[in-house]
């Protein structure tokens, strides 16, 4: 282990999902912990209590003061570089990691190798389809990182892995300069937690951080150019391959489309003449053209770990995704309802509104910034209607107004929960036979809802009354 914790003084940033267990792994490898935290409020203060009966220093309300004597510290993924703490501990030559870099840190020799997974959109649905073919193909894996179980719990417990699927956010990987993937994938790039980064350039240098000293295999999309550049600036070990994926026919070291097939030319012999049939558009689920990609993404990991082609038929047809993610609802009067509440930013919504051919959208909520010109002129033909909900509808509205003035807006003023059961009622006034109603927000949800499980299952609720 090349960091000794046994009497090392670390300071842990952040309790919540992963200060709270790293504080505690620490603790129990022998370092004096003192775990700093901004808020103070009941939750924080609960966890406080059960760390403070550990024996580990907790400091609430004074998350930028470097503590005395500190020469590690480990901080939650979402603590801002320009937080006065780390800037204190960058003038006092103090390392900062995060929990990721913890958990690579602390991996045994024989530990599994990860296969690991970022981009803007699309990570858990991959991650997990991942974890779905590599299962089928008999391995012991779980899906880790950003979702399902602990990274920390995943390297340090008694539960023996052959191979990790792995999901990694922007700030994760800002966080861990040491992770060196068995082989990685960024599944796509758009703008997004820019406030965080700073810029789109460092939000992609982040992103890229996942290819670096990747062995065996460079996923990129062969339609989002920013991600095969990642590859080519990586530095990786000698003989790891870029491989592409595409929704269009497949050149040699890419995955692809063919016929409503999924096609392998990259891990099959001689594959400037060859390809291997991986399974059929039918076999993913949704058969959405972003989820395709999802498919093909998780399926290249897969084969350069080795997996069989019918491992990645099978995985793929026992993976369900989500709920809130492109999730159909039910069919009413011949109008199909579709709830996509995870669509978070435009660019998620772009793909969701893709899949679609006849659509009332349902939009609106914090736009965190974001515009949305480009989405609504890429998307103004399929729109039968909108109906705008939320804090910055009229960011939506006024794109709609500029770029589609034929389709029709409904404009609901009111921000309290109910108001998406009048926007369900309003969307089924201006659907046809054949439409769908999609819940595509291209926006946060912390406006009106807790959360966008929340948003999602209001619609869902809305839809039903529908039905009833």
């Amino acid at each position: 282990m090349p960091f000794e914790f046994q009497g090392k003084h670390v300071t842990v940033a952040g309790l919540g999902v992963s200060g709270v267990p790293a504080a505690k792994v620490l603790h129990g490898l022998g370092a004096r912990v003192t775990v700093v935290n901004d808020g103070a409020d009941e939750r924080a203060r609960a966890q406080a209590a059960e760390l403070e009966a550990l024996g580990i220093t907790v400091r609430l309300g004074d998350g930028d003061t470097l503590p005395d004597g500190t020469e590690l510290i480990v901080t939650a993924p979402g603590w801002k570089p320009t937080k006065p703490l780390f800037t204190a501990a960058g003038q006092a030559g103090v390392p900062v990691w995060g929990d990721v870099e913890l958990a690579w840190r602390l991996r045994r020799p024989d530990s599994a190798p990860w296969l690991a997974v970022t981009g803007t959109n699309g990570k858990t649905t991959t991650v997990q389809m991942l974890a779905s073919i590599l299962k089928a193909a008999g391995l012991r894996t779980a899906a880790v990182g950003n979702i399902g179980v602990s990274l920390l719990d995943a390297v340090t417990g008694d539960e023996e892995y052959d191979v990790l699927a792995v999901e990694l956010s922007s700030y994760q990987l800002h966080w861990a300069p040491s992770l060196r993937a068995h082989s990685a994938a960024v599944l796509n790039l758009a703008p997004d937690h820019l406030d965080w980064h700073g810029s789109m350039e460092a939000y992609a240098a982040d992103k890229g951080r996942i290819y670096e000293g990747n062995r065996v295999a460079c996923v990129y999309n062969v339609a989002d150019k920013a991600t095969e550049d990642l590859v080519r600036e990586a530095d990786v070990e000698e003989g790891c391959r870029a491989i592409g994926f595409t929704l269009g026919s497949p050149a040699p070291s890419q995955l692809g489309v063919v016929d409503g097939i999924l096609v392998d030319r990259a891990f099959v012999e001689n594959r400037h003449k060859n390809a291997q049939e991986l399974a059929e558009v039918s076999d993913v689920n949704p058969p959405a053209p972003h989820n395709i990609a999802n498919a093909l993404a998780a399926a290249a990991l897969a084969r350069a770990f080795g997996v069989p082609a019918a491992a990645v038929r099978d995985g793929l047809r026992a993976f369900t995704p989500d709920a809130h993610r492109i999730a159909h609802v039910a069919d009413v009067d011949g109008v199909a309802y579709v709830d996509d509440s995870k669509a978070t930013n435009a660019h998620a919504t772009e793909a969701s509104l893709a899949a679609y051919e006849s659509i009332v959208w349902i939009a609106g909520g914090l736009a965190k910034g974001a515009t949305f010109d480009e989405l609504v002129a890429g998307a103004a033909k399929r729109l039968r209607g909108a109906v705008l909900i939320g804090a910055d509808r009229a960011l939506i509205r006024e794109a709609l107004a500029r770029h589609a003035p034929e389709v029709p807006v409904v404009d609901l003023e009111r921000t309290d929960t109910g108001a998406m059961l009048q926007a369900v009622q309003e969307a089924r006034r201006l659907a046809r036979p054949g439409d769908t109603v999609l819940l595509a927000p291209a926006c946060a949800s912390m406006d009106m809802f807790t959360n966008y499980n929340q948003r999602g299952d209001a619609f869902a609720q809305a839809v039903r009354e529908l039905g009833a």
